[in-house]
């Protein structure tokens, strides 16, 4: 098999109109042009013990499992990869559901087109489907779960976050156009005088004084407070003295952080004695003048995303961890799965 092209689709296209992100790899599938799948002895055994959740496409039969049928009956192998390749993604967990296979301008090339959430993870699968159909065909061991996890990390790390994710499904359902305005959380919704931008679950809308107040630590919680929420108890203190005292009034464990900035840095938390307060002063003295110093309390970490006043969806935040001897290396398969949790949750150990 040969590569002869592949295309990024990115708007309305020959293959769809409302199909805006589709890749579409031109084949040249060569003399397996006159070895459909049930020529291929074994073949149909080995994709099922390979790939089981493939099952699950329906295929042009419309039924579960119709996808199989057509492998024992004898399919072309550009319409195996398409399926390849859209499973790939689903099991990283992008949801990609549309597929065709079509002959080109002579037998044995095809244009084998399928969704896509993000391009490079579309591109990816895209050479990983071809690389398992030879294995597949050839009776060789391939290890898909490699491809899955680098799926998954591509996901993490190129993806968009759940705030922003969940900003864009709802987009969808009101029917509002989207388009990614860099390789982040920027992201452009309508055309025109209707356009609005986010970043993140900020909005083109949001003003200066709201982020202001937000990136004061101590403000926000008195806010908090006035309005009759729960906040843990705590002080602001700017030295070693301060410190002691604070501790000395709230108790062990606590939380030591900067009163400004963002996406966790310099906040160290349950702390149980006065050694470690020190370090994690030192720390968060790295970010901010000032240092809140609060109790410790011990839970989840959620976050509630409304719009229009109405919360749409709620993110549990699971910190990135290692967990070890300090001497025995990682193996990477174990290495590759913290990293995807870093990128997923902006993190870094």
């Amino acid at each position: 098999m040969k590569v002869l092209e592949t295309k990024v689709l990115r708007g309305p296209n020959y293959w769809s109109n409302y199909r805006h992100k589709l890749i579409c790899v031109k084949l040249d599938i060569e003399d397996l042009e006159n070895y459909p799948t049930d020529k291929i002895h074994g073949f149909s055994e080995r994709i099922e013990a390979l790939m089981p959740s493939l099952l699950s496409h329906r295929c042009s039969k419309d039924y579960e499992g119709g996808f199989f049928e057509r492998v024992k009956e004898g399919t072309w192998m550009g319409h195996v990869i398409e399926h390849i390749a859209l499973e790939l993604q689903c099991l990283a967990g992008m949801d990609c559901g549309f597929g065709r296979t079509r002959t080109a301008e002579r037998d044995g090339i095809y244009n084998i087109v399928f969704s896509y959430e993000i391009e490079e993870a579309g591109l990816y699968a895209a050479e990983a489907a071809i690389s398992i159909a030879r294995s597949l065909i050839a009776g060789q061991a391939h290890n898909i779960a490699e491809d899955i996890d680098e799926l998954k990390y591509i996901k993490a790390s190129k993806g968009f976050g759940p705030s922003t994710q969940s900003i864009i499904n709802e987009a969808k359902k009101r029917n509002i156009p989207y388009r990614s305005m860099n390789d982040g959380s920027l992201v452009m919704f309508g055309h025109g005088a209707n356009q609005k931008l986010i970043r993140a679950s900020m909005t083109s809308d949001t003003s200066n004084m709201g982020v202001e107040t937000a990136a004061d630590k101590e403000e926000t919680k008195q806010l908090l407070a006035k309005a009759y929420i729960p906040v843990p108890k705590g002080e602001v203190v700017r030295s070693i003295e301060g410190l002691e005292d604070a501790i000395h009034e709230i108790g062990f464990p606590v939380v030591i952080k900067p009163i400004n900035g963002n996406h966790g840095r310099g906040i160290t938390t349950n702390i149980q004695n006065f050694n470690q307060a020190t370090v994690a002063f030192d720390i968060a003295k790295t970010i901010s003048d000032s240092i809140i110093v609060e109790k410790f309390i011990e839970g989840d970490d959620y976050r509630f995303l409304l719009i229009n006043y109405k919360l749409v969806a709620v993110a549990k935040r699971t910190p990135a961890m290692v967990m070890g001897d300090g001497t025995s290396l990682f193996s990477s398969s174990l290495i590759r799965p913290m990293l995807i949790r870093a990128a997923a949750t902006g993190t870094k150990k």
